[in-house]
């Protein structure tokens, strides 16, 4: 791979990590160009900008969404493996998505992840202790899909319990460090004389499974609280709303003292 090549793929991967807002604040305050806003009032001053079509479809995906299981890509180098795993999260209704970046280089490729990072909490880590010390704090079970004598197969994991699940480099899988950090470890298992799938087919098999493993057990899939689907419709509408930024301004240049 030429420098070029090197060089344009870190910028592919940079757009990819920077393209959306982020991550959901966790106090629910959204805070743009220095001033805080709630929930609530970002809907009453963006929902007449909202079309009543794009409104329904917004809350037919809140619908499906949950924060129970997030999902953890480490080290990957192919931009496309994570625009895949991103794409297939997004459309399962995985909402929380990690990334460990270690020092990668990354591979470009000409998969994207057509705009499901915009609908994603996307954080990114530099390592795997900061990833884990984060998501254990919140009471994330580490689930990694590794293939060694201790894991279990998928099915045994309880995905109505939160749940971190970890899917490794597209060469090494999950490094020992993580693994060394996690709680369990899961496989496919494959009738087949192959052993594993590459990552991207990985992803979508588990995340598959998850989804259907919630709904076996307790009847649903999404599961958002109240505060937190407002909050979450608040934040799609922003990203709804092309112009939403000079909206809002013109709202506070006409309410000064709000």
């Amino acid at each position: 791979m030429t420098t070029d090549d090197t060089k344009n793929a870190a910028q592919v991967m940079e757009t990819l990590l920077t393209d959306a807002l982020g991550a959901l604040p966790e106090n629910h305050r959204f805070e743009i160009d220095g001033r805080r806003w709630t929930p609530e009032t970002l809907l009453d001053i963006l929902t007449p900008y909202v079309s009543e079509r794009r409104q329904a479809r917004i809350d037919a995906v809140l619908a499906g969404r949950t924060y129970t299981v997030a999902t953890v890509v480490e080290g990957l180098i192919n931009t496309g493996n994570v625009s895949a795993v991103m794409r297939t999260a997004e459309a399962l209704g995985f909402q929380p998505f990690h990334i460990i970046t270690h020092d990668a280089i990354y591979k470009h490729s000409a998969r994207t992840s057509q705009g499901a990072d915009k609908w994603l909490d996307v954080y990114t880590w530099e390592t795997p202790a900061a990833g884990v010390e984060y998501l254990k704090a919140r009471g994330y079970h580490i689930v990694a899909t590794h293939l060694d004598d201790t894991a279990v197969p998928i099915a045994e994991i309880d995905f109505t319990q939160k749940t971190a699940l970890v899917f490794g480099n597209e060469l090494n899988g999950v490094t020992p460090d993580l693994l060394a950090l996690s709680d369990q470890r899961c496989i496919i298992p494959t009738p087949g004389f192959t052993q594993s799938f590459n990552i991207s087919v990985a992803a979508a098999v588990s995340l598959y499974h998850a989804q259907c493993d919630r709904i076996q057990r307790q009847g649903f899939h999404g599961d958002l609280s109240a505060q937190r689907l407002t909050a979450l419709r608040a934040w799609w509408y922003l990203k709804s709303v092309k112009h939403a930024r000079p909206v809002l301004q013109r709202y506070v240049d006409e309410h000064p003292a709000s």
